[in-house]
C-alpha cells in the first residue's frame, strides 16, 4: 500500500512539469485546424519590376486568417528559371518574403518577365502576380570562367587521343547561366584522363590569384551537369600554390589541393566548398601536401580542371559552367 501511495505522489509532483506554458502550442491550434482558410490581405509585391543587379530586392506580402504552410513559386517566362520561397505562419512579410534574385532550380534568371504564384498547402486556390527583372543578381567574387565566349587562348587545353573527344563551349538551352557552358566528353581505353583545361593565375592579372589570404573566407563554386546514361564522370580541380612566389609551381615542395567531384547525378548541380576544407589527394585518397601544409588561396598560381572516367566504362560526358570564388557559399 505504501508503495502505491509513493508512486501516486511522485506522479502528482511530475504533472506540473508536463504542462505547456500558457499560450504555447507545439503545432496549429484546434481553432486554426477547423477554421476555413481566408485571405485577409491580398498577395502582393512591393515592386512590379526590380533591378537585382543594383542591389534591389523584392518583398512579397500577404495575410491569412490562420497559420498555414505557404510557398511562393517564381518562374521566368524566358529562362524558365524557378525560385521557391517557403514559410509557415499567418502572414508573409520580411524577412521570409524577401527575394534577392537567386534561383532554386537552374537555369539562373535573366532580365525577363516573371510570374510569382502563392500556393497554400491544403488549399486548391492559388494567387499570382507579374514581376519583371530589369537586371539580374550580381555575385561578388573572382570569376574564373563563365564560358560565354570562346576559350581563352591563355588557358592551356589538352585532349587525349580517344573516341568522340570534345572540350568545347556549347551555346544552347542547357546553359544554367548566361548562354554558354563547357562540354567535356570522350572515351579513352587506356587512361582515366580524357580532357584537361588549365587556368593560369596570370590570366587574372597577377602571378597568383587575387584572393583573401584567409582560407576560411574563400569558397570555390561551380556548376556541374551530369549526363544520364553515360559512364560516370569524375571532375577533378587541382589548386596549385606558388608558396615561395618565384613564378614557378614545384609539385615536389609546394602545396597542391584537390577537389574531386563524383558526378553521380543528372542535370545541373551547384558545388560550393570552403577552400580550407579541400584536401590533397593521390589517386583519390587523402595525402599530406608537399609544401608548408597550409591553405594559401592567395598563392594559387594555377587551377587545373580534369575530366576523368573509368576507361572500362566507355563514353563519359560532363558539363561545367560558372566557376567562381566567393567569400561565402554561392547563392546563384
Amino acid at each position: 500500500m505504501n508503495k502505491v501511495l509513493i508512486t501516486i505522489t511522485a506522479l502528482l509532483f511530475m504533472l506540473p512539469s508536463c504542462r505547456k506554458e500558457k499560450g504555447r502550442f507545439d503545432g496549429p491550434s484546434l481553432e486554426d485546424l477547423n477554421k476555413s482558410f481566408a485571405l485577409l490581405q491580398p498577395f502582393a509585391c512591393n515592386k512590379d519590376s526590380v533591378a537585382f543587379g543594383s542591389g534591389e530586392s523584392a518583398l512579397f506580402t500577404a495575410k491569412f486568417n490562420k497559420a498555414v504552410n505557404w510557398h511562393i513559386h517564381i518562374r521566368g517566362m524566358q529562362s524558365h528559371a524557378h525560385k521557391i520561397i517557403s514559410g509557415q505562419g499567418n502572414e508573409i512579410s520580411a524577412p521570409s518574403g524577401l527575394w534577392n534574385g537567386s534561383t532554386t532550380m537552374f537555369p539562373m534568371f535573366s532580365a525577363e518577365k516573371c510570374t510569382a504564384t502563392l500556393r497554400i498547402e491544403g488549399i486548391s486556390d492559388s494567387f499570382s502576380l507579374p514581376i519583371k527583372i530589369r537586371s539580374v543578381k550580381k555575385n561578388v567574387g573572382l570569376l574564373i570562367a563563365d564560358f560565354e565566349t570562346a576559350l581563352n587562348t591563355q588557358w592551356t587545353k589538352f585532349v587525349q587521343s580517344g573516341a568522340a573527344m570534345d572540350l568545347s563551349i556549347k551555346n544552347d538551352t542547357l546553359a544554367p547561366q548566361g548562354k554558354g557552358y563547357l562540354n567535356m566528353s570522350g572515351t579513352v581505353s587506356w587512361d582515366w584522363l580524357t580532357v584537361l583545361l588549365d587556368f593560369p593565375a596570370s590570366v587574372y592579372g597577377a602571378a597568383t590569384l587575387p584572393l583573401n589570404a584567409n582560407p576560411d573566407a574563400v569558397y570555390f563554386n561551380c556548376l556541374i551537369y551530369g549526363v544520364p546514361g553515360t559512364n560516370p564522370s569524375l571532375v577533378l580541380f587541382q589548386f596549385k600554390e606558388d608558396e615561395n612566389a618565384d613564378g614557378n609551381i614545384n609539385a615536389n615542395n609546394e602545396d597542391q589541393y584537390d577537389l574531386q567531384v563524383n558526378v553521380n547525378w543528372s542535370g545541373w548541380k551547384l558545388i560550393s566548398v570552403k577552400y580550407s576544407d579541400i584536401v590533397s589527394l593521390v589517386n583519390g585518397q587523402p595525402t599530406t601536401p608537399k609544401g608548408n601544409s597550409k591553405h594559401n588561396p592567395d598563392k594559387i598560381g594555377k587551377i587545373s580542371m580534369l575530366h576523368l572516367a573509368d576507361p572500362k566504362g566507355g563514353f563519359a560526358n560532363a558539363r561545367v559552367d560558372y566557376i567562381i570564388f566567393t567569400s561565402t557559399p554561392l547563392e546563384p
